[in-house]
């Protein structure tokens, strides 16, 4: 039996202005969100003394992608063309991210990220919907 089990709903994913003081803005209408996907690689090193097994050692460490979908709203200010994670992907701008997440504490999760994919859909029967792609950069901070 679970004594500890959070619910995912009201997590939150937050954008950085950029300036020396930064102010995050929770991106508007995010749904389903899938990340970090934390990594670290391993490079076998077996030899011939290893004893019949493969051995690895650890090397990098990567902080990988968040991926979330939104309702799409072309206008939003953290949407747009003109100001918000479209423009980021064109510009190729380095942003900084929070995940805040459900628990009573407010867990937050800040990092780097380059927004690399942006995917609308506009099915007929269905909302306007995009898929949005961030690519860590650097360490994050896991608090």
């Amino acid at each position: 039996m679970t004594t500890g089990a959070l619910a995912a709903y009201g997590v939150l994913l937050k954008i950085g202005d950029g300036a020396t003081s930064e102010v995050f803005t929770t991106i508007a209408e995010v749904k389903d969100i899938d990340g970090p996907e934390l990594e670290l690689e391993a490079k076998e090193v077996t030899s011939h003394d290893s004893g019949g097994w493969r051995e690895y050692i650890g090397t990098l460490l990567t902080g990988g992608e968040v991926s979330f979908d939104l309702n799409f709203i072309p206008t939003n200010a953290t949407h747009s063309y003109s100001s918000g994670l479209i423009d980021d992907m064109v510009s190729r701008t380095r942003r900084n991210f929070k995940l805040v997440f459900s628990d009573t504490g407010a867990t937050t999760w800040q990092f780097a990220a380059l927004v690399t994919g942006f995917k609308t859909a506009a099915a007929v029967e269905d909302e306007l919907a995009a898929e949005v792609t961030l690519q860590i950069t650097g360490q994050p901070t896991l608090a």
